[in-house]
C-alpha cells in the first residue's frame, strides 16, 4: 500500500527561504528553493506560485520576487535551468533554460517539484501559477499549455509566447487558463508589438487574458508585482 505523506496538516514554517532538491531525472539531483509565507496555517490550501527565472538567473534569484509579491498569501518555489552559463557580474552562477532538446526533462522537473512541495505545504490542486521573466516567461507558456491539467496560470513578466510549435494549438483545455501579461513600454528585448500580438491570439483562443504596461524597459517594475498579486487574488474571488 502506497504511503501517503499529509506531514503539511501540522508543518508551521517559519517564514523565509528553504532549498532542497529533487530526483526528477537520471542526472544529477535538481534544486528547488522555497519560500514559506509568514504565519503560514497547514489548514488552508495555498496557492502555489512557480518562479521561471530568465536568461543569465538562477533560482535564488528569480525567487526574489515572491515575498515582493506577497509575504503571506502563497507557497512559492524556484526551479533552475539546465544550462549553466558561468558567473554573472556579481559573481553567482547564471543559468538558461536551452532549447527543446532540453523540453522533456523540464517537464518531469516541474512536475516532480510541483509534487514534491503538494507533500510538504497545504496546496490548493487548482490554483497553480507559472510565472516566468523573459525567457522563463515563454517557457511558463509553453509548460502550462502542456498541462492544462495541472496548471492554472500563467504570469508573464517581461516575455513573449513560443514562436515555434505553438501549444496553443492543444484546444481547448486551455482555455481553463489565465494569463497575467506585465510588460515595460521601452522595453527593445521584446517589443511591445510581439506581446500585443500574444494578448490578441490568447483573447482569439478564448482564454482570460490581461495585459498591463508599465513605465520601465526589460527590468521589472515594482507595481508589476503588485497587479500580481491583485490578478492571482481577483481570480480566486471569481
Amino acid at each position: 500500500m502506497a504511503f501517503l505523506d499529509l506531514s503539511w496538516q501540522t508543518f508551521r514554517p517559519e517564514e523565509g527561504y528553504y532549498d532542497t532538491e529533487i530526483q526528477a531525472s537520471k542526472t544529477e539531483p535538481l534544486p528547488i528553493r522555497t519560500f514559506a509565507p509568514i504565519a503560514y496555517e497547514p489548514r488552508y490550501a495555498y496557492p502555489l506560485i512557480v518562479f521561471l527565472h530568465g536568461n543569465g538567473g538562477n533560482e535564488q534569484q528569480i525567487l526574489r520576487l515572491a515575498p515582493r509579491i506577497s509575504r503571506r498569501n502563497y507557497v512559492s518555489i524556484g526551479l533552475r535551468g539546465p544550462i549553466c552559463l558561468g558567473p554573472g557580474r556579481k559573481g553567482a552562477l547564471g543559468f538558461s533554460w536551452g532549447d527543446a532538446s532540453h523540453l522533456s526533462s523540464i517537464e518531469d522537473y516541474l512536475l516532480e517539484a510541483i509534487r514534491q512541495t503538494r507533500l510538504h505545504y497545504h496546496i490548493h490542486s487548482e490554483r497553480i501559477i507559472l510565472a516566468g521573466f523573459a525567457e522563463g516567461a515563454t517557457l511558463a507558456y509553453r509548460l502550462a499549455m502542456t498541462f492544462p491539467d495541472k496548471v492554472n496560470g500563467i504570469v508573464a513578466l517581461n516575455g513573449h509566447m513560443p514562436r515555434q510549435d505553438r501549444p496553443l494549438l492543444r484546444m481547448p483545455d486551455v482555455c481553463s487558463l489565465r494569463v497575467f501579461i506585465g510588460h515595460g513600454i521601452a522595453n527593445s528585448v521584446v517589443p511591445m508589438s510581439m506581446v500585443r500580438q500574444d494578448r490578441r491570439l490568447l483573447y482569439a483562443a478564448g482564454i482570460d487574458v490581461s495585459m498591463n504596461t508599465y513605465g520601465t524597459n526589460h527590468k521589472l517594475h515594482a507595481d508589476m508585482l503588485r497587479d500580481v498579486n491583485h490578478w492571482i487574488i481577483t481570480g480566486m474571488t471569481e
